[in-house]
């Protein structure tokens, strides 16, 4: 007999409390991004490309992670609402205006 929610004839309803522990959010920078040099310029990244593509950028306020790739694309996890995330996107804009090596043309829209 399938269980369908009940307990010895009892419907059991479902209301859990939840509350949003992590955030994760993709953006496109439109740039090619010198990676390197991000990391030998600021001490919050983290870059090791035998081990992995991307540089881990933290943030402590707020509090996020961000992995930046060389082809300008920026996961960002962690922020705990969409304000965050919009904070932790400027501060790495910021952090890698000077590090643009190249724009990126623009792709054909269909």
């Amino acid at each position: 007999m399938p269980n369908n929610g009940s307990k010895r004839g009892k419907k059991i309803v479902l209301k859990p409390d939840f509350k949003i522990e992590n955030i994760v959010a993709s953006a496109d920078l439109g740039v090619e991004l010198d990676l390197y040099a991000i990391a030998k310029a600021s001490p919050d990244v983290d870059y090791e490309p035998e081990q992995f593509p991307g540089a881990i950028y933290k943030i402590h306020d707020p509090k996020t992670a961000l992995l930046l790739f060389k082809n300008g694309k920026v996961i960002c996890t962690g922020s705990k609402t969409e304000a965050d995330i919009h904070r932790a996107i400027n501060i790495v804009i910021k952090t890698v205006q000077k590090y643009i090596i190249t724009t990126k043309p623009d792709e054909k829209k269909e």
